[in-house]
């Protein structure tokens, strides 16, 4: 028989998963921010070889 009445959990189940894409995206941002700086401190490093 299914449940009379408001569904369980899906407001606890939506908030999470928003917590856990925003935990996700920000790691992401993280990830590439510091390839990026990576990446320039060897083209800078590479620059200063050269000269």
């Amino acid at each position: 028989m299914a449940k009379a009445g408001k569904q369980k959990n899906t407001k606890n189940k939506s908030k999470h998963s928003k917590l856990m894409d925003r935990k996700k995206n920000k790691l992401r941002a993280e990830k590439e921010l510091r390839t990026q700086r990576l990446k320039e401190i060897i083209k800078a490093s590479k620059a200063h070889k050269v000269s």
